[in-house]
């Protein structure tokens, strides 16, 4: 058993040895090409729209780029960042979208292998540069979608920024342009917002804003900013509808239904959040909330608010539903009452059960009546005979009467 074990360790240290003994023999059999790698870049940058394009350039031959892998490292920060982005590329450039940084420093350094086996074999030191954008007087960009078809959004402007420039915006969605509505201004006239409605987004296609910023004097365009979004990561949810409460199994629960949206309505995109009085918000992924039912206060109010987390990450809330209330000190004691009345409903019906077939009640009520016996049924057909002779005499003495009243009056027309 030892020895089976040792067998696939001794193989394994082997083939890294032969890997390394490899590896290092294609290096010295050319140990001109690599002494005569002398890896440099050369870091240029091109400012287009709302991006800067990095561009560099080793000192490689092709024909050194074609026997060796050529791999580039590029690091950049923005200055209003401290978050360091690194990429590891195989072209030699670069698109930086700006958006609203002031600019950024970036580094990059070249790494040659060895195509058969990926070994490291030379790397060059860091080429850095440093871009400043024109001067920024927009910051705190933010927009928000909201009643499934209005578009707000809004900026901040520099103190600094010239008396004689304009802010105008637009955005583009679906291959189509739209310009600004209505624009939000203020105290110095400046645009700082626009306001639009009766939109209509498709959720996956990015929305891509333009700010741009216009010389008043002569009517000409200094700079523009440019920022994406995606419809649903700045949509706003109307609170949730259809909110209700119900009594069942002796806790209060209460019901919603989610609100429309621009996106996908799935009932696991949704998360929810439960508010009522004197109680700590509750995170819900139910369209539906059970509280246990105390002795409350005289006045207690819930409220649900929406968003989505699970389809697209979405960090805005929707307000607050309008307050349900749940029970007050009115509603609490005809709750109670009923309960009680209920309970006792069924604790009396339970003994009235329960007595019944004990004593046996049911099958003394239901339990038919004797015959009568044969002496009785004698005497009631004795009666019934004697009773029908009375009656034929009765009916047989008038007639004799009328007859003698007949013949005494001679009247020939007897019937």
């Amino acid at each position: 058993m030892t020895h089976v074990t040792y067998v696939p360790v001794v193989l394994m240290l082997s083939f890294f040895q032969l890997k390394t003994l490899f590896s290092a023999g294609l290096a010295r059999r050319q140990p001109d090409v690599l002494d005569d790698l002398r890896l440099h870049n050369d870091l240029q940058v091109t400012k287009k729209e709302s991006q800067v394009i990095l561009y560099w350039n080793n000192n490689l031959t092709k024909e050194e780029t074609e026997k060796y892998s050529v791999k580039y490292i590029l690091s950049y920060t923005f200055f209003d960042t401290s978050q360091e982005r690194k990429e590891r590329l195989e072209e030699k450039k670069k698109k930086i979208r700006l958006e609203l940084h002031t600019g950024f420093k970036a580094k990059v350094k070249t790494q040659v292998f060895m195509k058969e086996t990926e070994d490291l074999i030379k790397e060059s030191g860091w080429t850095e540069c440093t871009y400043r954008s024109p001067p920024v007087y927009i910051q705190n960009l933010s927009c928000v979608i909201y009643n499934i078809s209005f578009f707000n959004c809004s900026w901040h402007i520099k103190a600094e920024d010239p008396a004689d420039v304009q802010y105008f915006f637009s955005y583009r969605h679906t291959k189509k342009d739209f310009e600004c509505q209505q624009y939000i201004k203020n105290a110095r006239n400046k645009n700082i917002g626009c306001h639009m409605k009766d939109i209509s987004f498709q959720p996956p296609r990015k929305i891509f804003l333009n700010i741009s910023v216009v010389d008043l004097r002569n009517n000409s365009r200094r700079v523009s900013y440019y920022k994406g979004f995606i419809p649903q990561k700045i949509e706003k949810l109307n609170p949730p509808i259809n909110v209700s409460v119900s009594l069942e199994n002796r806790s209060i629960k209460i019901h919603w239904k989610p609100p429309p949206t621009i996106g996908s309505g799935e009932k696991k995109c949704f998360k929810y959040q439960v508010k009522i009085t004197d109680s700590k918000i509750v995170d819900v992924t139910e369209e539906k909330y059970e509280y246990p039912l105390l002795r409350p206060a005289k006045k207690c109010t819930a409220q649900v608010r929406a968003k989505k987390e699970v389809c697209i990450t979405n960090k805005i809330w929707s307000d607050w539903s309008e307050p349900v209330i749940i029970y007050d000190e009115k509603t609490v004691d005809s709750i109670l009452l009923s309960l009680t009345l209920f309970s006792l409903l069924f604790f009396l019906g339970s003994l009235l059960i329960y007595v019944c077939r004990r004593y046996r009640f049911l099958e003394f009520i239901t339990m038919p009546f004797p015959g009568p016996t044969d002496k009785v049924t004698i005497w009631l057909a004795t009666d019934e005979t004697h009773h029908q002779k009375q009656n034929s005499v009765q009916v047989e003495m008038p007639s004799e009467v009328i007859l003698r009243i007949s013949e005494d009056n001679g009247d020939e027309d007897i019937q």
